[in-house]
């Protein structure tokens, strides 16, 4: 039996990831949809042939409903996923997963106390050059990591979120952060995992430059950051995050270890690019990196239907959004401050 599936919040990443993803699954079934826009809502429902609801906890009362898709405002992701875990519902939310720790924790708990599965879409962990990234990593011929480098930088929401300059993603209220809580966190997530080890110090500048709302006025929340982390292995890094950067979009990770160097999405046609320090060289090209500008499957949909048809916790889980949470929120801290601070302190 297919996994019967509804999605909460059907803005941009929904329509372009989401619910095509599930539709085309074809061990998942798209049942329903909600958001607040009730035309938005009632228009997708009949692109797709199904029930659309402007409240959440109506389509919760379906009761085939075997999973949902969270994904609308960061305000809105905690207080609609332990309404769909309480419902009795495997919950896969968008990252981040919450606005503040309080909140990841009250969700961890709700998944804990209902026995259902939550999933975090940190998709950067699925994309086939990271996969391979981490593959060459555990064979150990690179030997440790020594340190790194890391950029996710695009010209900003505006240009595909379906409200344009009105986008939730610019209202303080309802984002509660910018640049870093939409691409920061993939970027915390991706090398904690990729190192499998826990950032343990970070600080760095997080700053509004130059992004404006429908009105014209500099937004309230950060569009480009430059942040420094070490993780408890003693490996140091930086992460570069922008809203402003006005050309091709970018987001590679240079990984410089003690037998090479490792390019990921530095190149068009080679995924990963292995630079022995013996002066050979390894090209691999494997499946794209996902963009703003071309959508290609995220693999998250698909691995989350598996983790619910196999009865398989999801590795991307709760306590794994919590913990790339924290070095966002603590990277803030950090720059508010402008001092270094202990990650989970």
């Amino acid at each position: 039996m297919p996994v019967k599936y509804g999605v909460i919040g059907v803005g941009a990443i929904a329509q372009r990831r989401h619910i095509p993803e599930c539709v085309a699954n074809p061990d998942s079934v798209l049942i329903g949809i909600a958001d607040a826009n009730q035309t938005r809502c009632e228009d997708l429902g009949k692109k797709y042939g199904v029930k659309s609801f402007c409240d959440h906890k109506e389509l919760l009362k379906m009761g085939e409903l075997d999973a949902v898709v969270v994904s609308g405002p960061n305000s809105l992701h905690a207080a609609q996923t332990i309404d769909a875990l309480t419902a009795g519902k495997h919950v896969l939310c968008e990252k981040p997963m919450s606005v503040s720790r309080d909140e990841a924790r009250a969700m961890i708990d709700a998944s804990e106390r209902n026995r259902k599965f939550l999933m975090i879409g940190l998709n950067q962990r699925l994309m086939p050059p990271h996969v391979r990234a981490k593959e060459i990593l555990l064979t150990g011929r690179l030997g440790n990591v020594l340190s790194f480098r890391t950029a996710f930088k695009h010209p900003g929401p505006e240009g595909w979120s379906v409200d344009a300059a009105k986008s939730w993603f610019f209202r303080k209220d309802q984002a509660f952060m910018g640049v870093t809580g939409d691409l920061g966190i993939h970027k915390a997530d991706l090398m904690r995992w990729l190192l499998g080890q826990e950032f343990a110090e970070v600080s760095g500048m997080i700053t509004t430059l130059d992004k404006r709302d429908a009105e014209g006025n500099l937004i309230a929340l950060d569009d480009n950051a430059f942040i420094n982390l070490k993780t408890d292995g003693g490996v140091i890094g930086s992460m570069i995050l922008s809203w402003t950067n006005y050309g091709l979009e970018e987001n590679y990770t240079v990984l410089y270890c003690q037998k090479g160097v490792m390019s990921l999405g530095t190149d068009a046609t080679y995924g990963v690019i292995v630079d022995y320090k013996n002066g050979e060289r390894e090209l691999h090209k494997v499946g794209e990196m996902s963009t703003n500008a071309k959508q290609v499957a995220s693999g998250v949909i698909d691995s989350f239907t598996r983790n619910i048809l196999e009865n398989k916790p999801p590795e991307i889980n709760g306590i794994e959004g919590y913990k790339s949470l924290d070095v966002i929120l603590t990277a803030q801290e950090a720059a508010k401050q402008g001092r270094t601070l202990k990650i989970g302190a």
